[in-house]
Order: structure tokens, then C-alpha cells, then sequence
């Protein structure tokens, strides 16, 4: 797939709708871990990608909170538009932010589903990063351990992608 010096292409895309922007921060944690490992990473608030082009990247990381049980509907959006023919046999994982409860639904259920049935092929388990709070307040933050835990996770991806 890569020349020689040509490095493997990250495309993270990401919703992220509290005051708080957890997802966000998730999303910034990986790209920094997956930048200090060689790979090439662009990010984009899930608003701002609708005109990039899936079909520049390697792989593409889908990443929203867990609201009403699923991802959010910008985040199913992107991923409803994309064509198949540019997504056939590229790489993908999903990550999600949610409340740790049996009733909390899961995005990375959903989002993984969207990327399967548009060709991809999944590269890592899902990363489910735990927040508590208020919901009323909308004041979100992660649970200890969460953002170490998406550290790891990024460094195993990097693993995959690189091998």
C-alpha cells in the first residue's frame, strides 16, 4: 500500500456536543499518540469533514458520544454519505465517550456497523472512554484512568497500522 518513506494516512473524524467536548479531547488524544508514532493524522470536527475526500487516507477513525442509546446524528450522517467504492478494503476503528450504565446505549455499536457495511475493515476493538456527571448541568468528565486508556489504545492501533 506504501512506498518506501511514504507514511500510513489517519483520518479522524468526530462529533462532540458538550461544554465539556470529551469526545474532542479523546479524539486530540489519539491523533497526538498515533503523530508521535510516524503515522500522517488530520482530524476533523465531524461539521468540517463533509468535503474531505475518505479516499486520500488509510485508515478512518469514527468517533461520537453515546446520546439516546447511539451516536449522534451528525456523526451517522457522515458516515451514511460515504461511498462504498472509496471505502472498500480501507481500514477503521471507532471510539465513544458515554455514562457507564446498562442503559446507556453504545455509538461505537452503531458507527462500527456504518463502517462495516461500507467496507471497511475494523483494525481494533472499539475504545469506550466512561465519563460521569450531570446531565442537566452538561458538565462531563472522564472517569480516572479514561484518558490513559485511550492512550493505550492509540499506541496498540498504531501497532496495527504500522506492522
Amino acid at each position: 500500500m506504501h512506498g518506501v518513506g511514504e507514511r500510513m494516512k489517519v483520518l479522524i473524524v468526530y462529533d462532540s456536543v458538550s461544554p465539556a467536548k470529551a469526545t474532542a479531547s479523546i479524539a486530540e488524544i489519539i491523533g497526538g499518540v498515533l503523530k508521535e508514532k510516524g503515522l500522517a493524522v488530520d482530524s476533523f470536527f465531524v461539521n468540517n469533514a463533509d468535503k474531505v475526500a475518505v479516499k486520500e487516507y488509510d485508515c478512518l477513525l469514527a468517533g461520537a458520544p453515546t446520546m439516546q442509546f447511539r451516536a449522534t446524528p451528525a456523526i451517522t450522517r457522515f458516515l451514511d454519505g460515504l461511498p462504498s467504492a472509496e471505502c472498500s478494503g480501507k481500514l477503521a476503528a471507532a471510539f465513544d465517550t458515554q455514562v457507564k450504565s446498562r442503559l446507556s446505549g453504545s455509538a461505537v455499536k452503531g458507527i462500527e456497523s456504518k463502517l462495516k457495511n461500507s467496507g471497511f475493515k475494523l483494525v481494533a476493538e472499539p475504545l469506550v472512554a466512561y465519563v460521569d456527571g450531570k446531565l442537566r448541568q452538561n458538565e462531563w468528565r472522564f472517569r480516572e484512568g479514561e484518558p490513559e486508556k485511550a492512550k493505550t489504545w492509540a499506541l496498540e492501533l498504531a501497532k496495527a497500522l504500522t506492522k
